[in-house]
């Protein structure tokens, strides 16, 4: 019996798109004003604003009560900040920071609870008292505090009087380069409020901030809270535009990194052998060349984590690629099932492509050996044997035919959805045109729904050149608030993506990578005709290929470009795009699928394309067999448009070149062949074939020759009942009819048999007496033959059938 085994989950991905930036948490905090002394620290605190306000309001009788209010907070600070600092010198250190950081409050602010507990004043007031002079000490870098405490402290103004303190006309600039930018002033206040944390953590002035002090910040989230800062790519923007940061510059960039060595994605899955570890990232650093950087990223997932990684921590001590058999048997039982994110167990979907892998890798290096001795000392038996490896031709089948029949449900649909894409297209463009013409807060009537214009809290406007605000409206019917500014884009790009998807058939990252300069045009030599083509840079077959654009994709691409010129001054803007798969980011180019976000112009993500597809469909209501939303993937229209295509006429060998496909196999493993098309091909099939037949096989039969086919018929009659040979062939069994699987048993004649059957027996029992061996064999064959038959009437008969006897054909007289 077979022992389940749980699996631990290894990431095939060996880290995220987001470049690690951890190591910028350990830089050392060096603008501190940490050399002054406890005397000279609290006489630098009447500096800070709150002493300003009081010579502003003394001398007004009316205001006394708030001087009286002002005076108090002053001495309670000076009293925390008195305490704090005397707190500190107890603790070793060459400066303040050194004390702040050694004493441990840098982590958390635990430690002012246990300050003065016999002070006799109420808790709240001391921790008031604390609060206001941790504030002062930050705003004078005295100390400079940790992204932790900055989160956990709280203590209103205090990232207001950074902007006030520290290089206040470098933050006006900042502020006015948002203004500048139609930032909404949420947007803005976040990434002022973004700057001002990284100001107090680093103890430099605004426009003395580096990429690595923003990162920073952003590591430290990804750390703790598992996601980044809200207003912190704002606020790169903000600073590149100024050119603090280098201009142009946008923190996504960074963020994203190029291809990774190999030895980095072998030390992902931490090997502890360092001889296993040498030979898995030499034998990947030689496959590497020939292979994609997806794909190799995916074989050091399986290599060094699904296999070796595996094996040792369920197996330590192994140092040697040479398996037992018992260690190669446990891992085996072990990959046969994964864990769901849910944390079911089930059986693993691609085993045999993993243990293909890991044959491969041993018969790799036993190939190698043999031309390179170094190779030698890790040539080993492999774990995994031919007969286990066996079935891809029938794994691969399985998997056509739930692709097929995922087309075949899909297919039928298209017209729909490209309809209801067409429609939501045209239905939020007219709703945002009616909106804009409506002054604030007016009711008006569209398409038979009341709404009214209006305007959020946080007015959120929309990033671009022209950078117009948002327009927002309220179904009155529902209560809804609607974006028509975003409701609008989004829709003109899901229909923009759908109709180019159908008409095309491209994949996902050629869609992506359309740029204006792939629309080219051929003029024919013979008709002299301009032809217009669409340029597909190669993708995932390095293979570059024209199409012709047809009359509807010439609209959608027509509409894209005037879109792009019309947002952005009569030109559509060069951006770069970042392949997910490939880890590089390509030039500047003139990409068509492009949207604003966050203020600049970005290729759609393969994610985000995705989901302005699932806009659609939920709009169409479309379900499955089984009732649930039918979910349609950017490969299923490449697969659509080859059966589309090649069902309609198209030869398969164009529909490949097409395609992009090298083979013509893959194409038409593509085709989901519907019953009516093969119907209908046959049936074309047939009027070829009797288009290139002799015309003298169509002429009129002669009197012998209807009399010979009448005969046929007369002599089919039998004993037991009819002979199912068709016309022209000849009895191939010598008239044996008991023994012929063409006799048709009559019903009635069921009795007749039986005593044919009695007679077989009689005449063998007969045969064996005289010694007739060579009669009994023959015998027993027709009587095993006429037990058949009679065991098939018999089956007949209790399933309750009745046979009817459709009699002769009536055949007329030429």
């Amino acid at each position: 019996m077979t022992t389940v085994v749980e699996v631990p989950r290894v990431n095939l991905i060996a880290r995220p798109k987001l470049v690690n930036h951890e190591h910028l948490l350990a830089r050392p905090r060096s603008g501190a004003r940490d050399v002054l002394t406890k005397s000279e620290v609290l006489a630098l605190l009447p500096q800070l604003g709150d002493w300003q306000q009081v010579e502003k309001l003394r001398g007004v009788s009316k205001q006394a009560q708030r001087v009286k209010g002002v005076l108090y907070r002053q001495q309670g600070w000076l009293r925390g900040a008195n305490k704090i600092l005397a707190w500190l010198k107890i603790h070793p250190g060459r400066g303040w920071q050194e004390r702040w950081v050694n004493s441990g409050a840098d982590k958390d602010l635990s430690w002012i609870e246990e300050m003065d507990p016999f002070d006799g004043r109420c808790a709240e007031v001391q921790r008031a008292d604390y609060t206001g002079a941790l504030a002062a000490l930050f705003l004078l870098r005295v100390v400079l505090p940790s992204y932790d405490v900055l989160t956990e402290f709280k203590c209103g103004g205090t990232l207001a009087r950074v902007r006030q303190l520290m290089r206040p006309d470098v933050f006006a600039r900042v502020h006015d380069v948002g203004v500048r930018r139609s930032i909404s002033k949420m947007h803005l206040d976040q990434a002022l409020a973004v700057l001002s944390k990284i100001v107090l953590h680093t103890g430099r002035d605004v426009d003395q901030l580096t990429p690595d002090d923003l990162l920073e910040l952003f590591a430290w989230s990804l750390s703790v809270r598992g996601r980044g800062v809200v207003g912190l790519h704002l606020a790169w923007d903000l600073l590149a535009d100024l050119g603090i940061l280098p201009p142009g510059s946008t923190m996504r960039s960074r963020l994203l990194h190029g291809q990774r060595p190999t030895s980095e994605l072998v030390d992902d899955h931490q090997i502890r052998s360092s001889a296993v570890r040498d030979v898995l990232i030499r034998y990947l650093d030689q496959r590497r060349a020939a292979l994609d950087y997806s794909t190799l990223r995916s074989q050091a997932g399986i290599l060094a984590g699904r296999f070796w990684s595996d094996v040792e921590a369920h197996h330590p001590g192994i140092d040697s690629l040479r398996l037992p058999e018992s260690v190669a048997q446990a891992w085996k039982e072990r990959i046969q099932l994964c864990r769901r994110p849910d944390g079911e167990l089930i059986a693993r979907q691609d085993l045999l492509h993993l243990l293909t892998q890991v044959r491969a890798f041993y018969l790799d290096i036993a190939e190698w050996a043999r031309e390179d001795p170094s190779w030698v000392p890790w040539a080993a038996p492999s774990p995994v044997t031919r007969r286990e490896v066996q079935g891809h031709f029938k794994t691969r089948k399985q998997r056509q035919a739930v692709m097929h029949q995922r087309i075949r449900e899909r297919l039928p649909h298209l017209p729909l959805l490209a309809d209801t894409a067409h429609r939501l297209r045209e239905q939020t463009a007219s709703l945002l045109a009616a909106a804009q013409a409506q002054p604030m807060n007016t009711v008006f009537d569209h398409s038979g729904r009341s709404y009214r214009r209006t305007r959020p809290n946080n007015n959120v406007t929309r990033a671009g050149a022209a950078a117009e605000p948002w327009v927002h409206v309220k179904d009155l019917d529902t209560g809804k608030l609607i974006n028509a500014t975003q409701e609008e884009d989004s829709m003109f790009w899901s229909w923009a993506i759908i109709e180019t998807f159908r008409h095309t058939g491209v994949r996902v990252e050629e869609l992506l990578e359309i740029t204006h300069l792939a629309l080219v045009s051929y003029r024919l030599p013979d008709t002299a005709e301009l032809v217009p083509l669409l340029q597909i840079v190669p993708s995932k077959s390095n293979e570059e290929r024209l199409l012709l654009i047809s009359p509807e994709l010439a609209s959608v691409l027509a509409s894209i470009v005037t879109r792009l010129r019309a947002q952005h001054g009569g030109a559509v803007p060069l951006v770069t795009r970042y392949d997910e798969h490939e880890r590089l980011t390509g030039p500047p180019l003139p990409h068509l699928f492009q949207r604003c976000r966050g203020g600049r112009p970005n290729v759609i993500s393969s994610t985000h394309l995705k989901n302005l597809i699932n806009k659609v469909l939920a709009a169409t209501g479309l379900k499955d067999a089984t009732g649930q939303p039918l979910i349609y993937t950017p490969h299923d229209f490449r697969r659509m448009f080859a059966t589309d295509a090649v069902t309609g006429g198209l030869p398969v060998h164009i529909a490949a070149r097409l395609l992009g496909h090298a083979s013509l196999e893959t194409t038409q493993a593509y085709l989901a062949v519907f019953q009516d098309d093969m119907i209908r091909a046959y049936r074309s099939y047939l009027q070829e074939r009797r288009s290139v037949r002799p015309a003298q096989e169509y002429r009129e039969p002669t009197d012998d020759e209807w009399h010979e086919f009448q005969q046929h018929f007369q002599t089919r009659k039998l004993e037991l009942g009819t002979c199912g040979r068709p016309y022209g062939s000849p009895c191939k069994h010598e008239h044996a009819c008991i023994r012929c699987p063409m006799l048709h048993v009559d019903p009635g004649q069921q009795q007749r048999l039986a005593e044919i059957i009695q007679n077989l027996g009689d005449r063998i029992s007969e045969a064996r007496m005289n010694g007739w061996l060579g009669e009994v064999q023959g015998l027993q064959i027709s009587l095993d033959a006429a037990a058949n038959k009679m065991a098939s009437l018999r089956r007949t008969s209790s399933k309750g059938a009745q046979t009817a006897m459709i009699g002769m054909p009536v055949i007329r007289q030429p």
